[in-house]
C-alpha cells in the first residue's frame, strides 16, 4: 500500500493532492491544483477558496460536533483546566475575530500573537484566519529585542498578548517585554490586546493598550471570510534567529490538505479521537499539531501548560495519556531524555492506565537509539521516530501508522512520506548509493503545506534553500538511504567533522555514548584542532542516582566509541556536566558549543531554555582546558 501511494504522488503529484484536496470542505474546490511561481517554486490550490477556521470549526459544528470536546486545557502550573466543545471554540473564536476586525484588522492584515499555553492562544489563532488575516505567533518569554524584530520585519496592525506567562513556580509578566519591543521596534502597531490572568494583572496605560474580555463583551461575531488556496495563513520565524529574521509563509490550502492527510495516514487519528502534542504554539508543532491538524480533523486536542518533570514529576504526561484517553501522542526526545533521567525505571508510568495509547511519535530533533530502546523496551504500542522542519510543517519521513505500519529501525525516521521526493547527494551534487551518507534534498515540487517562501525576501528564500542543487530543496541535514529504503538523518550537515581529512558524524559518536547505562543525555561537538583541522568532544549528563567515578565513566566512553567506530575518530576528551544549553523546543545548542570551545564570541540566544547552563558549560571547558574556551567571549 505505501508504495502504490508513494509512487502515484511522485509520478502523478497533480492528481493525486486533487483527490486529497477533497478532505477539505472548500468554498470554491479547485481546479488549478499545482502552478509555479516566476521563481519556479510549487504553489498548490492556488484558485481555490476556502478558511481554515471554517474548516476546522464551524464545519465540524455544522456536521453535528457541536458537543464534542475540542480541546482539553490543562495547567498544572496554575492548577487549572477546561474542557472546550467545538461550538463553544467557535463562539468564542467568532466573538474574538468581530473584536479584532472592530480594531480595523482586515484580510491580509498582519497580527503578532504572544501568549503562553492557554486556550485563547488558539482562539486569537483562529480568529486571524477566520478574518484571512495573518497571524504571527511568537514564543512567549521572548526577550524585547527579538520580539521587536519580528513586529519590525512582519509590521502587525494589532499585537495579542496574556499579561503573564507561568514557568513552574515563577511568573513571568509579559507586558514590560511587549511595552520594550514596541518601544525598540521602528514600527508600531495600531494596538495591542492584552488577556488578564489572575496570576499577574497587567496594567493597561497606553493608548494603544485594550483589555480582550472589555472588547469581546462589545464586540458583534464575525463570519468567515474566503481566501485563496495560495494566500498566506502565518508567518512563522524560525528559532534561533539572529539579525534580520528569517519568516516562513505557509500557504493556506495546502497547508490544510497536507494537515488533514497527516492525522490519517501518519497519526492514526479518527474524527472523536484525541490527539496529544507536547509543544508550544510557538513553535510549527504547535502550529501544526496542535491548533490546526487535530480540528482539521474533527478530534480532541490537548493543551498542556506544563513541563514533561517537576509540574509536578515526571508522570505528566503518563497522567495526561490516561486523564483524556489519548490515542496518540507526539512530544520532541528531549522530552523523554529528562523524564528517564529523573526516573529512569519508569516507577512512575505505573500509576497509571495508559492502554488507550496506541503510538508514541517524536520529533524535533534526531531521537538517538538509546532513548528509542529505553522508549521501546517500555511501551507495548510503536515508538515511532518521525522527521521534519518548521519550512515543510508536517512530516517528510514517517512510519506511515494510519496507512502501512512498517517494521522500525533505531535512528531510522523509516520512509519518505508520499509528496515527498526525498534524495541524497554528494557534494558534487551527484545521487548517493545505499549507506553513502550526504545531504538530504527533496526534488522539486515540493508537496502542499511547505513554505511559499520567506516573508518579503525571495532572494534568501531561494539563496537559503533553492540554490546549492538547483531542482531541489536543501533540507541542511546530512543522512543515507539503508539497503531496504529506510532514511537515516545524522544530523545538520554542519555536525559532521573533518578529521585530517576523514568526514564523521558526530551523531554516530552520540549513538556509542548515549548507549552507556549511565548517561542521560549527551551531546557530541567537533572543536578546532591545528594539526587534524577537528576533533570531537563529548558533553555528557549522567543519570540521577549516578555515583560512580566521573575519570572511569570518561575512559569507558572513550573506550566504546574506540571499539565501535574505531581510533579514526580520535575521541578523545569527554565532559560530565550538570545541564546541556537547549532551546525552549528542546534541542541542545550545539553550534553554540562549538563557539565556545573554539574560543569565538558567543551570545546568549533568546531561544535558550536556561542561560545559566552555558556559563556551566563554559566553565567545565575552561577548566579541563578543552580547545579555546578560556579565549571564549560572550558578546
Amino acid at each position: 500500500m505505501y508504495q502504490d501511494e508513494f509512487r502515484r504522488s511522485i509520478d502523478h503529484p497533480e492528481a493525486f493532492w486533487a483527490e486529497q484536496a477533497k478532505r477539505i470542505p472548500w468554498f470554491t474546490p479547485p481546479t488549478t491544483i499545482l502552478e509555479y511561481d516566476e521563481a519556479n517554486h510549487a504553489r498548490w490550490f492556488v484558485d481555490g477558496e476556502l478558511n481554515i477556521c471554517h474548516a476546522a470549526l464551524d464545519h465540524h459544528v455544522e456536521q453535528g460536533r457541536g458537543e464534542q470536546p475540542a480541546l482539553y486545557w490543562d495547567s498544572p502550573v496554575t492548577d487549572s483546566k477546561r474542557t472546550i466543545t467545538y461550538a463553544e471554540l467557535r463562539d468564542q473564536v467568532a466573538r474574538f475575530a468581530g473584536a479584532l476586525r472592530d480594531l480595523g484588522v482586515e484580510k491580509g492584515d498582519r497580527v503578532v500573537i504572544y501568549m503562553p499555553m492557554v486556550p485563547e492562544a488558539l482562539v486569537a489563532m483562529y480568529a486571524c484566519a477566520r478574518l484571512g488575516a495573518v497571524h504571527s505567533v511568537v514564543f512567549g518569554g521572548f526577550a524585547p529585542h527579538e520580539l521587536a524584530v519580528r513586529i519590525e520585519d512582519a509590521e502587525p496592525k494589532v499585537v495579542i498578548a496574556a499579561s503573564c506567562g507561568v514557568e513552574g513556580d515563577r511568573v513571568l509578566p509579559y507586558k514590560p517585554i511587549i511595552d520594550a519591543a514596541i518601544e525598540q521596534s521602528r514600527y508600531k502597531p495600531e494596538a495591542c490586546v492584552i488577556l488578564q490572568r489572575e496570576q499577574h494583572i497587567a496594567e493597561l496605560g497606553a493608548a494603544i493598550d485594550h483589555d480582550w474580555s472589555t472588547l469581546v463583551e462589545r464586540a458583534a461575531p464575525a463570519a468567515c471570510v474566503p481566501v485563496k488556496g495560495s494566500d498566506p495563513l502565518y508567518i512563522l520565524y524560525t528559532s534561533g534567529t539572529t539579525g534580520k529574521p528569517k519568516g516562513v509563509v505557509r500557504d493556506t490550502g495546502g497547508y490544510a490538505v497536507a494537515l488533514a492527510y497527516s492525522m490519517d495516514t501518519i497519526y492514526d487519528v479518527a474524527p472523536g479521537e484525541v490527539f496529544f502534542s507536547a509543544s508550544d504554539v510557538g513553535w510549527v508543532v504547535g502550529h501544526s499539531y496542535i491548533v490546526y491538524a487535530p480540528l482539521l480533523r474533527g478530534a480532541t486536542t490537548v493543551v498542556y501548560e506544563g513541563k514533561p518533570v517537576k509540574t509536578p514529576d515526571a508522570g505528566a504526561f503518563w497522567r495526561l495519556i490516561s486523564e483524556y484517553r489519548v490515542k496518540s501522542f507526539f512530544t520532541a526526545p528531549t522530552a523523554f531524555r529528562a523524564i528517564k533521567k529523573e526516573d529512569p525505571d519508569a516507577k512512575l508510568m505505573a500509576q497509571y492506565d495508559i492502554s488507550c495509547l496506541k503510538a508514541l511519535f517524536l520529533a524535533g530533533e534526531r531521537l538517538d537509539p538509546p532513548t528509542f530502546h529505553w522508549l521501546d523496551d517500555l511501551l507495548t504500542v510503536p515508538v515511532i521516530d518521525h522527521w521534519w522542519q518548521t519550512e515543510t510543517g508536517w512530516p517528510i519521513a514517517a512510519n506511515l501508522h494510519g496507512l502501512e505500519p512498517m517494521p522500525t529501525k533505531a535512528g531510522s525516521a523509516t520512509v519518505p512520506v508520499p509528496g515527498f521526493d526525498v534524495q541524497i547527494l554528494d557534494r558534487a551534487g551527484e545521487p548517493s548509493g545505499a549507506m553513502e551518507q550526504g545531504s538530504v534534498v527533496i526534488k522539486q515540487p515540493l508537496p502542499p503545506g511547505c513554505l511559499a517562501g520567506i516573508w518579503r525576501d525571495p532572494k534568501r528564500f531561494h539563496s537559503a534553500y533553492m540554490a546549492a542543487f538547483p531542482g531541489y530543496y536543501l533540507t541542511g541535514d546530512g543522512g543515507y538511504f539503508d539497503e531496504d529504503g529506510y532514511l537515516f538523518i545524522m544530523g545538520r550537515t554542519d555536525d559532521v567533522i573533518n578529521i585530517a581529512g576523514h568526514r564523521l558524524s558526530t551523531g554516530e559518536m552520540e549513538e556509542v555514548v548515549g548507549a552507556h547505562p549511565a548517561v542521560a543525555e549527551c551531546a557530541v561537538i567537533g572543536i578546532h584542532d591545528a594539526l587534524k583541522g577537528q576533533l570531537p568532544v563529548g558533553l555528557v549528563i549522567p543519570k540521577d542516582g549516578f555515583e560512580g567515578d566521573e575519570v572511569t565513566l570518561e575512559n569507558e566512553l572513550i573506550g566504546l566509541v574506540r571499539e565501535k567506530i574505531g581510533p579514526i575518530a580520535c575521541f578523545k576528551q569527554v565532559l560530565v556536566v550538570d545541564r546541556l544549553p537547549k532551546t525552549r523546543s528542546g534541542k541542545i545548542l550545539r553550534k553554540l558549543l562549538r563557539n565556545i570551545a573554539d574560543g569565538q564570541e558567543f551570545g546568549v540566544p533568546s531561544t535558550i531554555d536556561d542561560p545559566a547552563s552555558l556559563q556551566d558549560v563554559h566553565e567545565a571547558m575552561k577548566e579541563r582546558a578543552v580547545g579555546a574556551a578560556d579565549e571564549a567571549r560572550q558578546v
